[in-house]
């Protein structure tokens, strides 16, 4: 992992760069260090591209499986360059340390294209990073900034040959034209959407729009896609618990994002406090909320299962519990326990501690011998302690402790 420190020290001793820096050109370690840590709470969890590098004429390459390779304890992705073009802003959102309404303690900082462009091949080439994730504050305007940026990751692909991935902002408010440029050089585009619903925007951030601003161009992309490839498609990602909103409105909001705007992923980052902002003083949300938020999302996204069926984890007020919500849903789909030696693939992956891939081993296993014991299932992938309550076995029930409780 390359930290914002290492390269800062590596900016101002030009050690980044093979070719070095024009002449007369210093680069400011502390722009690199600001602007670095204005992205911080940008999530890029997964980068996984379909998109194929074919020749040898660029440098950069992608991997079957993406480029995001290197996570921290959290599963956050530390492979990619992860910075702000500027960190100037004139929107007023609450929670962000870049808002104009904020007391902030380091300058104003921007990058010009040529700048930023060589900062990330020459990182490229010492073999620190594998890829860009470029945000950005608003700077004088969005077109402006927006034009900036494309002309980067332009300066990226077609000057420098970078056929590495790239994560780029779609900024609130974009044009069209903007919005169709940005894909034409990136693997994956993404406008925050922040809060599930108009009004809680206006909450965290007044001066945004919702539906103009955000919902736009979350349209843009989609309608976009159709002629122009985007590798890794369109995410978004939201604030958790810093408008009051109730798990299941994020949900809904969820559920529309996937089936009628088409994104690829949404994101959840449990609201934490920044000193110097508006919301300074507000509560730190529980973390757990955001790991309950991911397991729903998982289980609509990657399980299959019905709006209807996740229902039943979230209670009478709308919010997920601290436990697995695939425990409770099995609760109340699940008549009595299962036999794998016979239940079909939907039902076992409704049990909890069998996921997709260990359903799959079950069903090849039992076409050449049956499942005898749980540690049979183990074997295969089941985590059994979890299972065994929603599981029998030639009639035999491992346990009944309040299994439907």
């Amino acid at each position: 992992m390359t930290t914002l420190e290492k390269m800062a020290r590596l900016a101002v001793l030009s050690r980044f760069d093979s070719v070095g820096p024009p002449s007369g050109q210093k680069i400011d370690p502390a722009k690199v260090s600001a602007l670095g840590r204005g992205t911080r709470y940008d999530l890029c969890t997964s980068s996984s591209t379909k998109r194929r590098v074919e020749g040898t004429n660029g440098i950069g390459d992608l991997m079957r499986g993406g480029l995001c390779h290197t996570f921290t304890g959290s599963g956050r992705c530390v492979s990619l360059f992860k910075t702000l073009y500027t960190n100037a802003c004139p929107y007023d959102c609450g929670y962000c340390f870049n808002a104009t309404c904020s007391k902030k303690s380091t300058g104003i900082f921007s990058y010009s294209p040529q700048e930023l462009a060589r900062i990330t091949v020459g990182l490229y080439r010492t073999n620190r990073i594998e890829g860009l994730f470029l945000s950005s504050g608003i700077g004088k305007g969005e077109d402006e900034t927006m034009e900036e940026m494309i002309e980067t990751v332009r300066l990226l692909r077609v000057s420098h040959h970078f056929d590495g991935y790239v994560h780029l902002k779609i900024l609130p408010g974009s044009s069209k034209e903007h919005v169709r440029e940005a894909m034409e050089h990136s693997d994956r585009v993404s406008v925050n959407l922040e809060a599930p619903s108009r009004s809680q925007l206006a909450e965290l951030c007044p001066s945004k729009n919702y539906e103009r601003d955000i919902l736009a161009r979350q349209r843009y992309v989609r309608d976009l896609s159709e002629k122009v490839d985007l590798p890794a498609g369109q995410t978004t990602q939201m604030v958790v618990g810093a408008a009051e909103e109730s798990d299941r409105e994020i949900f809904e909001r969820l559920l529309l994002e996937y089936g009628v705007m088409k994104l690829r992923r949404v994101y959840f980052s449990a609201f934490s406090p920044v000193p110097g902002t508006v919301f300074e003083d507000r509560e730190r949300e529980q973390s757990w909320r955001e790991h309950r938020l991911y397991q729903v999302d998982w289980l609509l996204r990657v399980y299959g299962l019905e709006e209807k069926e996740i229902l039943a984890a979230f209670d009478d007020d709308g919010f997920l519990r601290d436990r697995d919500p695939k425990v409770a849903i099995a609760q109340n789909t699940l008549d009595s326990p299962i036999d794998p030696n016979s239940a079909s693939f939907d039902e076992l992956i409704r049990v909890p501690g069998i996921g997709p891939k260990s359903a799959r081993r079950i069903a090849l296993r039992r076409k050449d011998k049956r499942i005898e014991r749980m540690r049979d299932l183990a074997a295969l992938g089941v985590v059994v302690r979890r299972a065994g309550p929603f599981l029998k076995i030639d009639g035999k029930v491992g346990t009944t402790l309040d299994r439907w409780i």
